[in-house]
């Protein structure tokens, strides 16, 4: 299947300096383009990259605000912005359900473990406490539940027995700027969808 010509219109939400998000722009193909890239943390270096690029940035600080609030200020932008899907790049807040429902197979995240194993935080430290031989990262459709949605696309890592959790992260962190953009084109492309639950590809 070709790239649409258009390209899906794709927002990133981001919270820091942006590296999946700098991996995502250089992979744009035509089958997607970001047209907005919005933080909860003013002053971030994804913010640079974004305007760098000449995509539209935004800031919505999410201190003093309920998360329906804050999300209710992000999914206006999104609306207004017409964007087609939404991708979580190191966005470090969690989604209220209403957002999330909205925009259901439309929102996609990547976690650095192959999920389902090893959801939440502290990931590295407890992959290497447990003495796994590999670990990776997980693209995902995001649901209500917390690093629960269905995984479109994953790759995995070697543990290395001498490896401290940042060793780990950098490695995981190579990997993903390879499979996010992979999983964001065939979403993109119409090449998978979330259905009843389930990823389905065609």
């Amino acid at each position: 299947m070709k790239p649409n010509s258009s390209g899906k219109k794709v927002a990133v939400l981001i919270s820091g300096r942006g590296s999946n998000l700098a991996s995502l722009m250089d992979a744009a193909d035509g089958s997607y383009k970001i047209i907005l890239v919005i933080s909860n943390v003013a002053g971030v270096a994804g913010l640079d990259r974004a305007r760098d690029a000449g995509i539209a940035t935004a800031v919505i600080p999410h201190a003093g605000k309920s998360r329906e609030a804050f999300d209710g200020e992000i999914d206006n932008l999104l609306r207004a912005a017409n964007a087609d899907l939404v991708v979580l790049a190191g966005f470090m807040r969690i989604l209220s359900d209403g957002f999330v429902r909205g925009w259901e197979g439309k929102l996609i995240n990547i976690h650095p473990s192959l999920l389902p194993a090893y959801k939440g935080t502290r990931v590295h430290e407890r992959v290497i406490e447990a003495r796994e031989a590999l670990s990776g990262a997980s693209v995902h459709f995001v649901v209500p539940e917390l690093d629960a949605g269905p995984v479109i696309a994953q790759a995995s890592v070697p543990v290395h027995p001498a490896d401290t959790p940042q060793m780990l992260a950098d490695r995981i962190l190579a990997v993903e700027h390879k499979l996010y953009p992979e999983a964001l084109k065939l979403l993109a492309q119409d090449k998978v969808k979330l259905q009843n639950g389930l990823t389905v590809f065609s």
